[in-house]
């Protein structure tokens, strides 16, 4: 076992809030997934809903303890659940799309459903991975992000008191804000990517916004 998920690495952190806007985040995509029909589902339409609550409850007790090592694990075990379920909708959707067996509207909807999956998931692993997660950034102030080069860093220093942006980092919301830019203009727009990991990630969340699009865009023209 890697001497890092032991219990002896872990540390109380004083002042340790829940983060509902992940955990929000990781119920809507599992939410997504019980909205889908069963033919675009990995498994039971309820599966996923219910492995992401499963997992939720050691994660977020896990955070609560102050056993950070095991909550990074735990966080990237529901990700990448998520992340599955994700791009395995997405390849039934596809396989959907020429045999006719669901109702135009019931895959228009599910291809907008799954796209607003995307941006859930991928602002998941940005948030979760970026500086090393979500503990180690709040330990180095100002700041802390590694992989992304956010515009409160282009204000000149002193001017970042006046605008609220002395002691800034970036929270979960930021990561969704990339993670919609980089769905909607297939980049991040104002914050620039730095690590190769991010940009791997960007790269395959375009490139997973791009088909759905051309999926909503060929079956509107198809049923027009």
């Amino acid at each position: 076992m890697d001497p890092n998920l032991t219990p002896s690495t872990h540390s109380p952190a004083p002042g340790v809030k829940l983060r509902w806007e992940p955990a929000l985040a990781l119920l809507a995509a599992g939410g997504v997934s019980y909205a889908l029909p069963e033919s675009l589902s990995v498994g039971p339409h309820w599966l996923l809903l219910v492995v992401v609550l499963v997992l939720l409850v050691p994660t977020v007790v896990s955070h609560r303890t102050g056993r950070h090592s095991w909550n990074h694990f735990l966080g990237i075990v529901c990700n990448a659940v998520v992340t599955v379920a994700l791009c395995g909708s997405l390849v039934l959707l596809v396989k959907a799309l020429p045999a006719h067996k669901e109702e135009p509207v019931t895959l228009l909807i599910s291809a907008m459903l799954l796209w607003g999956s995307n941006i859930l998931t991928f602002a998941l692993w940005y948030w979760r991975l970026d500086g090393g997660g979500p503990v180690q950034r709040s330990r180095r102030v100002p700041y802390g992000s590694r992989a992304f080069f956010f515009p409160q860093l282009q204000i000149e220093s002193g001017e970042r008191k006046a605008m609220g942006a002395e002691n800034w980092s970036p929270g979960f919301v930021d990561y969704l804000f990339v993670a919609f830019n980089t769905s909607t203009a297939f980049s991040p727009t104002d914050t620039l990517v730095l690590a190769r990991w991010a940009k791997l990630l960007s790269m395959a969340q375009a490139l997973i916004s791009l088909s759905v699009l051309v999926l909503l865009v060929a079956r509107g023209i198809n049923v027009l």
